[in-house]
């Protein structure tokens, strides 16, 4: 069930669990306030919480409102889309051929049936992107599972709308982003590295963070890069 409390003008949405610690998330494209609370604690408890972090939810309120976003695709000639952090100009060719993309020098190759329409070439274009994930994913996995003694039954790509990564401890499963294979490559490991410290730590505390600092010293780095580069443009909800 999900309450709500209002700090000013600020909205939060309560959600009651049953977890033992809080969490509080702050989600883009308009900075929506969320807090998971443990059932066991009060309305007025989670209020107090909620306004010992005002400045910071404030803080990342900013942060994403003034994220840039990407500009609308039509998949036509000489449009800019972006494959491991470097721009290609698309370039559509119709041949009878099985549909495929390719990449040469500054190009995105695309070539499509006769008479393919938009939304095709889109979900073309976004297979190719969880393509390149799925390909690159396990090199990270086969370096990193070692250094951190965990395993990964299994993982998964997909579109995500709010978050780049996901991580069900329990099952021990991690979900990536589409997303990520337009992001520089160092991107895609600091999510993939972030996902299996998950499996050591299912939460945002102190323990992780150390962790984090030890076997990946430049994530906050890696953090504000992946943060400031264009998101998606639509309506992001979770």
């Amino acid at each position: 069930m999900v309450s709500q409390i209002k700090l000013g003008d600020i909205v939060v949405d309560v959600v009651l669990k049953d977890i033992k610690n809080v969490h509080l998330s702050v989600y883009p494209p308009t900075g929506r306030v969320r807090i998971s609370a443990p059932k066991r604690m009060s309305i007025d408890t989670i209020r107090v919480f909620a306004i010992s972090k005002l400045g910071w939810i404030k803080q990342q309120q900013t942060k994403l409102r003034e994220q840039e976003r990407e500009a609308p695709r039509d998949y036509v000639d000489r449009e800019s889309h972006y494959v491991w952090g470097k721009r290609y100009l698309l370039t559509v060719s119709e041949s009878d051929k099985r549909p495929s993309i390719e990449l040469k020098h500054s190009r995105m190759l695309l070539q499509v049936r006769p008479r393919t329409d938009e939304d095709k070439r889109q979900a073309l274009v976004e297979e190719w992107y969880r393509e390149q994930i799925k390909t690159a994913v396990p090199p990270l996995l086969t370096r990193w599972e070692p250094l951190l003694d965990v395993r990964v039954e299994r993982f998964f790509v997909q579109r995500m709308k709010t978050k780049w990564g996901n991580c069900n401890h329990t099952a021990r499963t991690i979900r990536l982003n589409t997303e990520l294979a337009k992001k520089p490559a160092e991107c895609l490991e600091y999510i993939v590295v972030h996902e299996l410290v998950h499996l050591l730590e299912p939460t945002h505390n102190a323990r992780f963070v150390a962790l984090m600092d030890q076997f990946m010293p430049s994530w906050t780095h890696l953090r504000e890069v992946l943060n400031r580069l264009p998101v998606r443009r639509e309506d992001w909800s979770y």
